[in-house]
This record gives C-alpha cells, sequence and structure tokens, in this order.
C-alpha cells in the first residue's frame, strides 16, 4: 500500500494524461482518485523531508528497517528511505551527528553515553527500541572442551542452560599460569554486548577490568582482556585465534557453530531476560526541525515490529535479511536463530521463541529504565568517572530517550486500525523492578545508586546530594 498522498498524486496525473488524449475513462480515473482517498488507511502527515538515509549494521536486529522498506511501511507514510551498510559502530555515530545520515540502527549505549559524558559528544534522541533479547556470548572450540567439564549435564547429556561463567573461571586460571592473557572480544566500548560479558563474568566473580581517563581500553584489574572487534569480523578473529571468545548479536554467534569453529554458551536472554538490544537514533536538531518526519518514520518502524513478530513471518524475514543490501548472511545461518530456536553445540539446538523480540512485551518502547540500565553500567565500569545523584539518572536519560514522539506514532497507528489500543502502553517511561538476571539481582530504575551498590565488582557510590 503506497502512501495517500503518493496513490492521490499519481492517479491524478493518470487521469490528466487519459483527459489530455480524449480517453473516455477520466471520469472513472476521477472516481479512482476519490475512493483511494476514502479507503486509505494511512493518514500522511506533512513530511517536511520525505527523501532519508539511514544506516545499519549487518546484523539480524536491523530487521524493523530492512522490513520497513521490504513492505512499503515507509512508502504508506510518504517516506523514501536508502537504507546502507555502514563499516562500524563509530562511523554510525559519526555520520549520524555530522548530519550524513538522517538517522540509524544504533547501540543503545550510544545515544546515552553522547549525552552522558564519555566518547564524542552531541544531542541524539532515541523515539523507538528495535529489539529485545538477541545477542550470545561464543567461545572457541579449545576454551569449549575445556569449560565443558566444569558446566551440570542433564538426563539427556547435554549442558544445562544457562551456563554461568563459573565454568569459565579456571580455564582463565590456567590461560594466566602458562604467562597467556585470556582475551575476548566486544563490539563497541559503550554496546550492550559490552555491558552483558562484563556482566557475566562479574557475576562469576571474574574481574573484566575498569575504564579510567588514563585507561579507555577498560582494562584496568582485568582478568579478562576485552577489545573492541565489529561484528560481521568476529568469527574470522575468533578462528585466528586473536580472541577466545566474543559476545556479539546474530548472525555472528550461530556462523561461528555453522563455520565449526566456536561453541555459544549463553544468551542475552539468560543474562538478562527480554533485555533492550538496540535503538533507533537521530539528532535532536533533525527532530526539532522534522517532528513529523520523525513522527512518520517511528509509525513505519512499529508496524515493522508488529510484522516480525507476526506468526509465520519469520521466514519470509530471514530471505529479506540474507540478501547482499542487508545483512547478507546464509538463510540457514539466519533462521537458526530468528525462527524460534537457537544453536550451542552443533546438533545441539534449542527451542527459543524470544531470542529475537521485535514487538512483544512492548519491545518498540523506549523505556526510561531501559536507558537508565545503560548509565549504572557506564557508572559501575568508570565509563562515567565520577559519582551522581539519582536524580541525575532521570534526568539525563528524559533528554535522550523519547517515549513522547513514540506515542504519538503509536496514537497514529491505532486510530488507523495498525495496531490495537491495547498495544500502547500505560506507564510513566518506568518497567517494574525485575530480578530477570542471571546473578538474581534486583534492578529498580528509580534507585539507581543502591543498584549500583549492590555488585561487588566495580564502583560503588554514596548517595550524592
Amino acid at each position: 500500500m503506497k502512501s495517500q498522498l503518493i496513490k492521490l498524486t499519481s492517479l491524478a496525473a493518470l487521469s490528466l494524461v487519459m483527459f489530455a488524449c480524449g480517453g473516455k475513462d477520466s471520469k472513472k480515473e476521477a472516481k479512482a482518485v476519490a475512493a483511494v482517498a476514502e479507503t486509505s488507511k494511512t493518514k500522511t502527515l506533512e513530511i517536511e523531508k520525505p527523501q532519508l538515509t539511514f544506516g545499519f549494521i549487518k546484523l539480524t536486529d536491523m530487521a524493523p528497517l530492512a522490513i520497513a522498506k521490504e513492505k512499503g511501511f515507509f512508502e504508506d507514510e510518504g517516506l523514501f528511505v536508502s537504507v546502507e551498510a555502514q563499516s562500524n559502530w563509530k562511523n554510525v555515530l559519526d555520520r549520524v551527528i555530522d548530519g550524513q545520515l538522517d538517522g540509524s540502527h544504533m547501540l543503545a549505549g550510544q545515544p546515552i553515553a553522547a549525552g552522558a559524558g564519555f566518547g564524542r559528544q552531541a544531542d541524539l534522541v532515541t523515539p523507538f527500541s528495535m529489539d529485545l533479547n538477541g545477542n550470545g556470548i561464543t567461545v572457541s572450540n579449545d576454551v569449549w572442551s575445556k569449560m565443558k567439564p566444569n558446566v551440570p549435564t542433564g538426563e539427556d547429556g547435554k549442558p544445562v542452560h544457562p551456563i554461568k561463567a563459573e565454568a569459565l573461571k579456571p580455564v582463565i586460571a590456567d590461560y594466566k599460569n602458562s604467562g597467556k592473557a585470556f582475551k575476548m572480544g566486544m563490539v563497541f566500548p559503550v554496546s550492550t554486548h559490552n555491558y552483558e560479558i562484563r556482566y557475566w563474568l562479574a557475576a562469576a566473580g571474574i574481574h573484566p577490568g575498569m575504564y579510567t581517563a588514563e585507561n579507555v581500553q577498560g582494562q584496568i584489574d582485568a582478568e579478562v582482556l576485552l577489545s573492541v572487534t565489529p561484528p560481521p569480523q568476529m568469527p574470522a578473529t575468533l578462528e585466528a585465534g586473536t580472541i577466545y571468545g566474543y559476545c556479539v548479536g546474530e548472525p555472528w554467534n550461530q556462523q561461528a557453530v555453522f563455520k565449526g569453529i566456536g561453541v555459544p554458551v549463553t544468551t542475552n536472554y539468560d543474562i538478562w531476560k527480554n533485555n533492550p538490544e538496540k535503538v533507533f537514533v537521530m539528532t535532536k536538531k533533525f527532530v526539532e526541525e522534522n517532528p513529523n518526519t520523525a513522527i512518520a518514520v517511528t509509525k513505519a518502524l512499529i508496524r515493522a515490529g508488529k510484522w516480525l513478530d507476526e506468526p509465520g513471518n519469520r521466514a519470509e524475514a530471514v530471505k529479506i535479511l540474507s540478501m547482499s543490501q542487508y545483512v547478507g548472511a546464509d538463510e540457514a545461518v539466519l533462521a537458526n536463530s530468528m525462527t524460534g530456536t537457537f544453536e550451542f553445540e552443533k546438533g545441539d539446538k534449542r527451542e527459543m521463541p524470544d531470542f529475537n523480540v521485535f514487538y512483544k512485551y512492548n519491545a518498540t518502547y523506549p523505556f526510561y529504565s531501559d536507558g537508565i540500565w545503560f548509565l549504572t553500567q557506564m557508572r559501575r565500569w568508570g565509563q562515567i568517572p565520577e559519582a551522581k545523584p539519582a536524580e541525575w539518572y532521570a534526568e539525563t536519560i528524559k533528554d535522550i530517550y523519547r517515549p513522547d514522539i513514540w506515542k504519538k506514532a503509536a496514537d497514529l497507528l491505532v486510530e488507523e486500525g495498525h495496531i490495537p489500543a491495547s498495544d500502547v502502553p500505560t506507564t510513566d517511561g518506568y518497567k517494574p523492578a525485575t530480578t530477570d538476571f542471571i546473578d538474581g539481582k534486583t534492578y529498580d530504575a528509580k534507585d539507581p545508586i543502591a543498584y549500583i551498590n549492590s555488585f561487588s565488582i566495580g564502583n560503588k557510590d554514596k548517595a550524592v546530594q
């Protein structure tokens, strides 16, 4: 379905041509134009900037962008969108800030860090959360062979999940005793992946290192040296022996299984059930100058998320994502996680219906509490170098996460019949406190200081006035 504006323009032009040629069907065409105007569900906003270019990294969680384009949801809103793959997360951030991209698939931590004082500073906003879950931690075959004896097995002889990092602890000790540093990869210093692998390690008493102004690699006191590798390069870097494991999004964990070079040992669903993952980001300036465009983009992306979570659509989504202009991975690799399963050891494929969530559980809503979690981890590991009062966390995230834009978009979709009213949450922007973490810790976004202080490894903060 094209946008109402496009339909009206196209049909009106056709009518004029037929009339000029003396066509007898001009009255019929006029009726067709009127019919389109009356029956079109989508109410096209007055778009300030219809030609847009969005960026993404080749990961399955860019899917809402691909689907919004391929299924015509952008066009329904009067938007003409180019979607372009980017080389790495720094490039994504820089190109959005510099205006070369109008918006992008981005790590949730990137707009937050940009507004909180870590790395390049800019005013960025997030009106849309792209997905929940979707990451895994993979180790090399050699590391897995040494971990496996430490992992409990079930009656079927298979490892019991979730696998905790306690199983890795003696392996790290062996490396240290032989004079070798234990090295693992993650995709960016403010990525979910960095915080998830740190959380997983620290929950087992393994220190993943601290950041300071002098040590931007975050390796002070580290028992595991974490370094940055772009997602598509993870399997090759593991195979080369440069790193012994990594945390990354799909399809790059399943690619290691497919190639026989590594074994995923846990997913971020097990580290934090239904955790937020990527977000869609634009500059504050773009949103202020193009408010209707921002709402229209959000509408199209919400519809894409809904389409992705509707039963029966994942097989088609896999075909779309396998296209070279999107993720470009084999359909078999993408299907391993996108169709409700996840393969750990080769042949150990398990049901995991919520590994990739794009719409359920209010996945598209940019909750303040999700953003504050990232701020707590930045403070925990020293990326935010000084203690902040609890109010700072709430005030900072409200400048970045924009549920007001999401709500305007969702209300229009309800009015148009694209989503039910029950899918619009009644919320103050905060999820209830949760213990859905691998270590059972309680996270209450309204008490970030207590959460930071609950960990044995990492910074501790006194209440700051």
